[in-house]
């Protein structure tokens, strides 16, 4: 007689591929597969409408697979303890499985109480480890070879016929049931399991081939990055998934000259990089609230200039190709990674911003939030890790680099559209600037090249203070890459930057990937 398992999907919203329902089928009892709408979870600042209509999305699939399986997803609404220690004794269930969640602060406080609960109540609950994220890391040494032979393991099969509990599945709530503010996102990309492998099969098919190429472009990298960012975030598709049919790409085109070989493997390094950035956060949760180097923690007001930080968050900052970034993440829910960076370091450097102050809004404007992302990469441009190098984006340059026609800017900016390209990006410049800036476009809220540079100033002093170099050499030794084999061949190691003389540069995005100059380092997106 095989034991009854109750199967708690968290972030790994899929049959295939997931190695928490092949545990539970193995053990060859009934399974409960459980969502748990958590309302206090989607009532954090860093959670959106869009976000939850993704998942809804992304459940109702779920639903319909398990169903299919013999064991339909059963849906309950409430906190976690409450919700599990109801199921559990209605059912009698003694064992429970979920996937291991690198998550934000609260999540993290949950699993806490969940597992508290468990060990007072005489539950076993068991967590699967995620792929390329070890929990209680002793070391960094090796991680990377661990990554990489994890990732090349084989595929989990889908289960076949499930028996499952004869349960009220639950309604799948609205975002207005949660108390998600309106959030209208008219380009939002659509959750499950189908658009994924849809995704996936278009990237390596016909739009993955320009992927280097493309991807620093807001405008030619909507088409040509695989897109696959919210469904690995959300786990409608694994990363080992994604990792071995990019790898069996490349393979197949060894040989050729056709561009795919190196897209697949820019792409392949940045799945690697996604789980370098995960394991930060995984090892040092306090990223999200506290600076990774202390020296830091004051750099920035706590309390934002409230004037700059709307300007900002509405893409009306009067900096064209920042506004024309935010306004399309605003409709879309997407953005390539070059972008994201430049919005976060116009923030932190310009503005003068506090991460914490504009790290939510980002947040919660991502389908594709991942906080191991998300976090980490916060403070990298803003420049509070105290082991990287210091990268203050030059807007009004991105935007003659990477919209050198204008078409992305006059899209998002439709107020510009009679602005001449050699003023596109510097309107205040143009001969019509008096009967357009402060009338129809704002005035810009900062002067670009002052603004830089005292920020550069500012940060800089701090790095020269007493035991500067001591607390970042300790940050490196946790959390730097190494170059170790396997995945370490896409990383170079984080070191404590030494300063450098002369003006304020538009920094290229080195950060932990070791590639060709011309190409950009990205998160899988």
């Amino acid at each position: 007689m095989g034991t009854d398992v109750l199967v708690w999907f968290k972030r790994d919203l899929r049959v295939q591929d997931n190695p928490v329902l092949a545990e539970a089928k193995a053990r060859g009892g009934r399974i409960l597969p459980l969502y748990i709408v958590e309302p206090e979870a989607w009532a954090q600042p860093d959670a959106s409408a869009r976000q939850w209509r993704f998942v809804a999305e992304s459940i109702a699939v779920l639903r319909a697979d398990l169903a299919r399986l013999g064991a339909p997803l059963i849906v309950r609404q409430g906190s976690a303890v409450e919700v599990l220690a109801a199921l559990c004794a209605e059912t009698c269930i003694r064992d429970m499985l979920s996937s291991e969640e690198t998550g934000n602060g609260w999540s993290y406080a949950r699993d806490r109480a969940v597992a508290a609960w468990a060990r007072g109540s005489g539950i076993a609950w068991q967590q699967v480890p995620q792929l390329g994220v070890v929990r209680r890391l002793s070391s960094r040494d090796g991680w990377a070879a661990r990554r990489e032979a994890a990732i090349r393991t084989a595929t989990v099969a889908t289960p076949g016929a499930l028996q499952g509990f004869a349960l009220d599945p639950g309604a799948i709530p609205e975002a207005r049931d949660l108390g998600l503010s309106f959030d209208p996102c008219p380009g939002r990309q659509k959750g499950g399991r189908g658009e994924a492998e849809a995704l996936l099969a278009s990237f390596l098919e016909t739009r993955g081939q320009s992927y280097r190429r493309a991807m620093s472009s807001p405008h030619d990298g909507a088409q040509a990055c695989s897109r696959l960012s919210p469904h690995l975030a959300w786990g409608t598709l694994s990363f080992r998934e994604a990792a071995q049919a990019a790898a069996a790409r490349r393979r197949q085109a060894r040989g050729s000259r056709d561009g795919w070989t190196g897209a697949m493997r820019s792409f392949e390094a940045r799945l690697a990089w996604r789980d370098h950035f995960v394991q930060k956060l995984e090892d040092e949760p306090a990223l999200e609230h506290r600076s990774l180097h202390s020296a830091y923690e004051d750099l920035r007001p706590r309390d934002p200039d409230a004037a700059r930080l709307q300007a900002w968050e509405k893409g009306e900052t009067g900096l064209p190709f920042v506004d024309a970034c935010m306004r399309s993440l605003i409709a879309t829910g997407w953005l390539n990674f070059r972008m994201r960076a430049m919005l976060v370091s116009v923030a932190s450097y310009h503005l003068w911003l506090d991460w914490r102050a504009t790290g939510p809004h980002l947040a919660r404007l991502f389908t594709d939030y991942e906080p191991g992302i998300h976090w980490p990469q916060m403070q990298m441009q803003s420049g509070t890790t105290g082991m990287n190098t210091l990268r203050i984006y030059n807007p009004v340059k991105q935007g003659r680099e990477h919209d050198p026609t204008g078409a992305f800017t006059r899209t998002w900016c439709p107020e510009l559209r009679e602005v001449p390209d050699a003023q596109l990006q510097t309107p205040w410049a143009w001969e019509g600037a008096p009967r357009l800036l402060g009338k129809r476009y704002p005035a810009p809220v900062v002067d670009v090249a002052q603004a830089a540079r005292a920020a550069r100033e500012a940060v800089w002093a701090v790095r020269q203070g007493d035991g500067f170099q001591a607390e970042a050499a300790r940050i490196v030794e946790k959390h730097a890459s190494r170059k170790d084999g396997g995945a370490g061949r896409h990383f170079v190691n984080d070191r404590a930057p030494r300063r450098r003389k002369g003006t304020v540069q538009d920094a290229q995005m080195s950060l932990d990937l070791q590639t060709p100059p011309a190409v950009q380092p990205d998160f899988p997106r």
